[in-house]
């Protein structure tokens, strides 16, 4: 999967030019990754914590897998759940 900027590759190709570093970051390149980069589900599905440098993280929230049996993790009524499949 290849993210929208891949900012290695331009500091890189920045490198093998006249300009060199430092190579200057563009606000609308940090958008495209923000943008792919957030997650578009329910709120009542994400989980805030706390992530590096004590900026603000979100997480997926999946509920806990049950201990025995074969589950399928799946939408119902817009949450998540693990649904036991039928035994052959």
């Amino acid at each position: 999967m290849q993210i929208p900027v891949d900012f290695s590759k331009k500091a890189k190709e920045s490198s093998k030019s006249s300009t060199g570093y430092p190579y200057q970051i563009s606000a609308s390149d940090l958008d495209k990754n923000f943008v792919y980069a957030a997650l578009d589900v329910d709120t009542s599905l994400i989980e805030e914590t706390s992530g590096d440098g004590g900026h603000t993280k979100r997480k997926l929230k999946i509920p806990a897998i049950p201990k025995s049996g074969t589950y399928v993790l799946g939408a119902v009524s817009g949450g998540l759940e693990w649904i036991e499949t039928e035994k052959c």
